[in-house]
């Protein structure tokens, strides 16, 4: 009974739930999602940088998430190129004198508190010519007007950023009496046209009123209450917003130190000073307002403008639209066509004649449109979710939970989804798309969680590369070495389907080849591997049959390639000449340099040679008959099967326990490439050796493993955000519901994404020889003219 409610179960869920009606589903989110989000900017503004400054909640206890945006972490390199030759000033009581430490400490951490609390502290760099000063102005009066309209004034020695904000001085010295703040606001009404005017030529904020912990102040504070300075806050910003309405220049309010200080002023030594990392925090918000839409850090989305349309994207998207209108121009034309001759009276009888054919013929050309078509409006989509300022992006944040809790869900749906295999082989399609499922499931939960600060996960994951890239030697050796298929229709199949999205999206999101580096690194191996057993003499199964000697030669042309392997991997300078040459160099560089490349490839430098290898000693097994896959069959003898099981389950948690001690990612990375393959045979023994085992699978990881490539992808832009660094936002306010509906899109997107590589693939390269040559030579021209436009759009940028 058990087991028909279970078939039942799923029976059910696939009837009434399609893949198809799982994306129309999916069309109407993105249309409804991207419909509020337009109307909610237009109507409440997306400017980022407003939100930066105002709103924002913690992940943790230390980590501060802005709403809608993203903030970069600046390292010190960075702090000094983007303040270079320019002149910060803070002005205002003690509060702001700890901003300025803070901000000055992330130009230069070594920076000391110390110095005259009650009076003007300088500092500068000298290397980058930066300039920041603390200027002694508790309270907001005459004197403070009078240096702000000093600077004002000036024509020459205006500051470039000025921090400016004091109150709590005002409430203790007048005992926090009503007439202190009808002062205030006098002074700071006063106060405000001066700082519009310098508005107009430097970036001016004031920093509003932090909470106090009342519990916690002293006796000659006692009179500081949150009440007192909730009214200070409200004079000001009601102040400073009056005046701006008038002005074109603005006043920036810092306001979001309020929301900080609320979470964490109860960590005070004193009940009125935030602790060191609350202040950490706003001096980074601070460098996050100002530094952004000039350093441009892919992950720091705040307060960047969205980048302007590139000559190649502006092409692309003419492209996408001419092939919108050509499909629905041609679509027309059948269904008329199709209707005059769908059904013809026959005037004598009344009767209604079928027509032989039911269905409009539908032409290559057809096809062709409406694959870009769909692809069209798919990549509009990615557009806007990664490149367009319309959706919202956070940091990642991680947990054990928000990694461990995830997994163990699609193990159970996994479990749910076990039927029978087909075949019961080593390694056979059903156990390699399981494989791929739950590999390309746990990397995508990795990758949003941000477990890769957690160095046992991180070592976890690399052995999951390396499986994928084990694979690609197994599965390319056993074709070309079974089948001898070395023609170019093989070869251009198997490129196109890897690179067809990655070339699509370099275009649509304007980013280089090897941003996408895996799909570079598992082309480059597929062609090793062809031409290690394409070259003379071509060593196949049907030769080698014939003469055991022929076996002998595949194992020297092995040797040779691991030869070369390690040769290079020990040889940066040989390694970067060889793709340092043009036209290699357009694909292969990153940042200017081949560094990222060189690094990609030596991480995994030997697994796909342990997967040819592997294929090699299997294929030779098999065909000797000295191992059984009979359904239900142990892999060899009861004894042999059992010893090589405990030697793997031993294998397999010896390297996670290894994997588990690592000291730092240097140290694991250099052992990482040698060792990797120890886990990932452990884990084909124990998967395939028990007949039980062998002869099922999960077909619900097996669906994503069909589409793992895509999902690889595609997870770049329109699951993750800016290029990975953090997580996109279509449901602000509800992180769980949020990852819900995006990884539903994002599914759905990868599944159509693949079927359109796939119709694309029947179309591009067609089998007849000839065609394919005036094919290759049409594509040769295609990246020759992309050549030549990405030259003017990089001396366009220059």
């Amino acid at each position: 009974m058990a087991a028909l409610a279970y078939t039942g179960g799923k029976r059910e869920i696939n009837y009434y739930f399609s893949v198809r009606s799982a994306k129309v589903l999916a069309l109407g989110a993105v249309l409804l999602l991207t419909a509020c989000h337009a109307a909610s900017r237009r109507y409440r503004g997306g400017d980022t940088c407003e939100y930066l400054l105002s709103s924002g909640r913690f992940l943790g206890e230390k980590v501060w998430q802005p709403h809608s945006c993203m903030m970069h972490k600046y390292k010190n390199s960075e702090a000094k190129n983007c303040l270079v030759d320019k002149h910060i000033v803070f002005i205002g009581d003690s509060r702001i004198r700890q901003l300025f430490y803070s901000f000055i400490k992330l130009i230069n951490p070594q920076v000391k508190e110390e110095g005259n609390k009650h009076g003007n502290i300088p500092f500068e760099d000298k290397s980058a010519s930066i300039k920041v000063d603390f200027l002694w102005y508790p309270e907001v009066n005459g004197s403070m007007r009078q240096r702000i309209k000093s600077w004002a004034e000036s024509s020459v020695s205006k500051p470039h950023i000025i921090v400016a904000g004091a109150a709590t001085w005002s409430i203790k010295i007048h005992n926090g009496s009503n007439e202190a703040l009808a002062q205030y606001k006098i002074n700071i009404t006063s106060i405000a046209p001066l700082l519009e005017k310098l508005a107009k030529t430097s970036d001016v904020y004031w920093v509003l009123q932090d909470p106090v912990y009342e519990d916690m102040l002293s006796e000659s504070r006692k009179m500081i209450t949150n009440e007192k300075i909730d009214a200070y806050n409200e004079a000001a910003v009601h102040i400073l917003n009056s005046s701006s309405r008038n002005s074109k220049a603005k006043v920036k309010v810092f306001s979001v130190s309020k929301l900080i200080a609320q979470e964490t002023i109860m960590k005070s030594t004193d009940g009125l000073h935030l602790p060191e990392s609350s202040r950490d925090t706003n001096a980074m918000i601070l460098m996050n307002v100002y530094c952004n839409k000039i350093m441009k850090p892919i992950d720091g989305s705040c307060c960047q403008p969205q980048p302007p349309l590139t000559l190649i994207q502006k092409l692309a998207f003419c492209f996408f639209t001419l092939s919108i209108i050509g499909y629905l121009i041609i679509s027309l034309i059948h269904r008329n066509n199709y209707r005059k001759s769908k059904s013809c009276t026959d005037l004598e009888s009344g009767e209604e004649k079928k027509p032989a054919i039911s269905t409009p013929n539908v032409s290559t050309l057809q096809m062709l449109l409406h694959s870009f078509c769909k692809l069209g409006l798919i990549m509009t989509y990615f557009y806007l979710c990664d490149r367009a300022n319309l959706f919202m992006k956070e940091n990642k944040f991680y947990t054990h939970s928000s990694f461990f809790i995830p997994i163990v869900y699609i193990l159970v749906l996994g479990v749910f989804y076990t039927e029978n295999t087909k075949e019961t082989k080593v390694l056979n399609r059903e156990q390699t798309d399981e494989w791929k499922g739950w590999m390309q499931l746990v990397i995508l939960i990795y990758h949003i969680s941000g477990a890769s600060t957690f160095l046992p996960v991180y070592m976890h994951i690399r052995v999951l590369v390396a499986a994928y890239l084990f694979q690609t030697g197994y599965g390319h050796f056993s074709y070309f070495w079974i089948k001898g298929d070395f023609g170019v229709y093989r070869v251009c199949q198997v490129l196109f389907r890897l690179n067809f999205l990655v070339v699509v999206l370099c275009i649509v999101m304007d980013r280089p080849y090897q941003f996408y580096y895996f799909v570079p690194l598992v082309t480059v191996w597929f062609m090793i591997i062809y031409a290690t057993l394409a070259i003379w003499p071509q060593i196949v199964q049907k030769k080698a049959n014939g003469n055991c000697l022929w076996h002998f030669g595949l194992l020297l042309k092995l040797i040779c390639l691991l030869a070369c392997i390690y040769f290079l991997s020990y040889s940066q300078g040989a390694f970067e000449k060889i793709f340092s040459f043009w036209p290699l160099s357009k694909c292969f560089e990153l940042n200017g340099n081949v560094y990222e490349w060189w690094f990609r490839w030596k991480l995994d430098r030997y697994v796909v040679f342990h997967g040819m290898l592997f294929a090699f000693i299997y294929l030779a097994l098999q065909k000797r008959q000295m191992i059984s896959e009979g359904k239900g069959d142990p892999l060899f003898s009861n004894r042999i099967s059992n010893v090589l099981l405990f030697i793997s389950i031993v294998s397999f948690l010896a390297y996670s326990i290894w994997a588990s001690s690592c000291k730092n990612k240097t140290e694991c990375n250099e052992l990482h490439p040698s060792v990797s393959v120890v886990q990932i045979l452990a884990f084909i023994l124990i998967r395939n050796i028990p007949g039980y085992v062998r002869s099922v699978y999960s077909s619900f990881f097996a669906w994503f493993g069909k589409i793992s490539l895509e999902l690889f992808i595609c997870q770049y832009h329109i699951w993750l955000a800016a290029d990975t660094k953090g997580i996109l936002v279509l449901i602000p306010g509800y992180p769980m519901f949020n990852v819900l509906v995006s990884t539903f899109i994002f599914v759905c997107v990868a599944h159509e994404i693949s079927q359109i590589t796939n119709d694309l693939a029947q179309i591009v390269v067609p089998k007849d020889n000839s065609t394919l040559l005036k094919r290759l030579l049409c594509v040769a021209g295609f990246f020759s003219g992309l050549h030549v436009f990405s030259a003017m759009q990089d001396q366009a940028r220059h």
